[in-house]
């Protein structure tokens, strides 16, 4: 095997997943357990009006993805996945989580039409 640009974007993908995983389901401990809502669907910085309402939300995508990207690694190091299969379910994962945060996130802070003077 020889050491070139694809082999260097393969190990930082491996070695990404650990952190990433570890703030999802950090994230989803914070919500589920300690009540914490202070990071349920931000738009801007700022927390809605209801965080609480969203917060169900938040913590099944953070304990969800976190999950995956656990079992990824997993499936890493034990050598069960193929390269094409892990290298897959970890890069729809983080796509797809960025995705939902940013839907959540927009419907919480509806857009509100301004008066016009």
């Amino acid at each position: 095997m020889s050491f070139d640009v694809g082999v260097a974007l393969t190990w930082i993908l491996f070695l990404a997943l650990f952190p990433i995983t570890f703030f999802w389901l950090r994230r989803a401990w914070r919500i589920l357990v300690r009540k914490d809502f202070s990071d349920v669907a931000l738009k801007h910085g700022k927390s809605p009006e209801n965080p609480a309402r969203f917060a169900p939300y938040a913590a099944a995508i953070n304990l969800i993805c976190g999950g995956i990207t656990g079992f990824v690694i997993v499936g890493v190091i034990t050598a069960t996945f193929e390269y094409d299969t892990w290298t897959a379910i970890a890069g729809s994962t983080i796509w797809l989580k960025f995705m939902l945060d940013f839907a959540l996130s927009r419907h919480a802070h509806p857009f509100m039409f301004r008066k016009r003077a």
